[in-house]
C-alpha cells in the first residue's frame, strides 16, 4: 500500500515553520504528528477543494474544521468581505452589522434572545462558564471526556480513573484549583452525571457539552441523553450549555437545538456563524444575557469583537442559509449517499466499523460499535488509521489527520465528488481488510 509524502514545497516551507513557529504550526493536529508524517501547506481553495504549494489538488472533508458549509471562497461570501475591507478592516466601535448579525442569530437559534459577539470558540465558552458561575453562586463545573471546548485552562482536564473522579491537569499550566472545579463525566452516560450532581449538591455551576460530539470523531446523542442533562439541569439548579460552536448552522439551520428539539440556558457558537473568519458568540435568554457588563457586572471585552469582516462574511453565510432552506436538504442527501458509499465499502472488505454521520458531520470508525463515548474509541488502531490517512491523500482525498476528528460535508460537494471519495474509500479498506 502506498504511502504519501508531502511535495518538496510543503517540505520546505515546514522546515522553515519549525524555526520560528512552535512545532511549525499554529495548531497542534496540522502538523500531522498523530499520522506519522509532515503536512501539507496550503496555496488556495475552491468549493470542495484545496490545493497545496505544490499544486496537489485535494477534495477537501475538513472544510476549516467546519466553518465552510457553503464550500471555499463561495462567491457572495468573498464579495461581502471585500466590500466590508473597502470600508476599513476594524472600527473598534458599534457598527450596524454586528446589530444584524446579532438579530439573525436570535431568529436562527431557538433558545437565543441575547447574544455576545467575541473573536473564537474557546472565548465563547470561557465567558459562558464564567456568566453561569456568576448567576448561580456555584464554581464547578461538569464536562464529557472526549468533549472539547477550546484550550481555556477549565476545559484542559482529563477524566481519572472513574467518572466522579476529580480531574487532574492535562496540560501543564493549567493548576490543581482549576481541576479541582472541573468534572468529568462520561458522553452519553446519564448516570455519571447524576452521581456528580449528587455528590457536588449545590455546588455546580452548569454543564457544558458538545450535544452532538465532533472531537472525538462525531458521536450522536443517544435517545434521551440531551433531555435527561435538562431535566438534571432543572433539579439541581444549575444551567445546561450547549457548545455549538461546531454544530451550530450545521447539523440544522437552528444548530443541534432545534434537531433534537432541547434548550439549554446558554449556548456558544462559532465556526459557520463567521463564513471562515475567526469568530465567536454566546447566547442565551435575555435576564441571564444582560449579566454581562455593561449591563451588568460580569466582565468580558475584546478589541476586535464583532470585526466587519468577519460580521459581513457571516452574515453572506447565515443570509444565504436562511434564504435557502432547501440546502440542508442537499446537505443531507449528500451525506446520506456518502454513508451509503461507506458503509458498502466496510462491509465488502469485511472490516470492523462504525459508521456516524448528523447532516454533513460524519466519520467512519474502524472499530466494532456501539461507540457512545471516549471509552468506546480506546480499540481504535492507529498505525491502520495513519494507512487510511495516508491512502486517502495519494489518492486525492484529505480527511482530518486524526483518527478523533469530524468529516465535513459542504453544498459544494456534488454527487460525483462524493462517488469519487466512495471510489477512493473502497479501494483503502478492500486493501485494509486483505492485509
Amino acid at each position: 500500500m502506498s504511502s504519501w509524502q508531502p511535495g518538496p514545497n510543503s517540505r520546505a516551507l515546514f522546515e522553515q515553520a519549525q524555526k520560528v513557529i512552535p512545532g511549525g504550526v499554529n495548531s497542534p493536529v496540522r502538523a500531522f504528528r498523530a499520522v506519522g508524517g509532515e503536512p501539507y501547506f496550503v496555496a488556495r481553495a475552491e468549493g470542495p477543494y484545496v490545493w497545496d504549494v505544490d499544486d496537489n489538488r485535494y477534495i477537501d472533508y475538513i472544510g476549516s474544521w467546519g466553518p465552510m458549509i457553503l464550500g471555499h471562497a463561495e462567491p457572495g461570501t468573498i464579495a461581502a468581505v471585500q466590500a466590508a475591507a473597502a470600508g476599513s478592516t476594524s472600527f473598534g466601535a458599534p457598527a450596524a452589522g454586528e446589530v444584524r448579525l446579532a438579530e439573525l442569530v436570535c431568529e436562527l437559534v431557538p433558545s437565543i434572545d441575547v447574544v455576545r459577539l467575541v473573536n473564537s470558540g474557546t472565548e465563547a465558552t470561557m465567558s459562558a462558564v464564567r456568566l453561569a458561575r456568576a448567576a448561580t453562586a456555584r464554581p464547578k463545573i461538569i464536562k464529557f471526556e472526549g468533549c472539547y471546548h477550546g484550550h481555556g485552562d477549565a476545559f484542559l482536564i482529563k477524566a481519572g480513573s472513574g467518572a466522579a473522579t476529580f480531574g487532574q491537569p492535562d496540560s501543564p499550566g493549567v493548576t490543581e484549583g482549576v481541576a479541582r472545579d472541573t468534572l468529568n463525566a462520561r458522553y452519553n452516560d446519564l448516570d455519571s452525571v447524576r452521581s456528580l450532581l449528587e455528590a457536588n449538591q449545590g455546588a455546580i455551576a452548569a454543564i457544558i457539552v458538545e450535544p452532538v460530539a465532533g472531537n472525538m470523531g462525531c458521536v450522536p446523542p443517544v435517545e434521551g441523553f440531551l433531555e435527561g442533562l435538562r431535566q438534571l439541569c432543572d433539579q439541581h439548579g444549575a444551567l445546561l450549555i450547549f457548545d455549538e460552536v461546531m454544530t451550530g448552522f450545521r447539523v440544522a439551520r437552528g444548530g443541534a437545538q432545534e434537531r433534537y428539539g432541547v434548550r439549554p440556558d446558554l449556548t456558544t457558537m462559532g465556526k459557520v456563524l463567521g463564513g471562515g473568519l475567526p469568530v465567536g458568540a454566546y447566547g442565551g435568554g435575555a435576564a441571564l444575557m444582560n449579566q454581562i457588563s455593561p449591563a451588568g457586572g460580569v466582565y468580558q471585552a475584546g478589541t476586535l469583537s464583532g470585526n466587519p469582516l468577519a460580521v459581513a462574511a457571516g452574515l453572506a453565510t447565515l443570509g444565504r442559509l436562511r434564504a435557502e432552506p432547501e440546502l440542508y436538504q442537499l446537505l443531507e442527501a449528500r451525506g446520506a449517499r456518502l454513508e451509503a458509499g461507506l458503509r458498502a465499502a466496510a462491509q465488502e472488505a469485511k472490516l470492523p466499523y462504525t459508521l456516524h454521520r448528523v447532516g454533513s458531520m460524519f466519520s467512519l470508525f474502524l472499530v466494532p460499535g456501539p461507540v457512545r463515548c471516549f471509552d468506546d474509541l480506546s480499540g481504535i488502531d492507529k498505525a491502520q488509521f495513519t494507512t487510511l490517512f495516508q491512502g486517502l491523500l495519494s489518492r486525492g482525498v484529505s480527511i482530518a489527520p486524526s483518527a478523533f476528528e469530524a468529516g465535513f460535508i459542504s453544498t459544494t460537494h456534488s454527487e460525483e465528488i462524493i462517488d469519487q471519495t466512495i471510489a477512493a474509500y473502497r479501494s483503502l479498506l478492500v486493501e485494509l481488510g486483505a492485509a
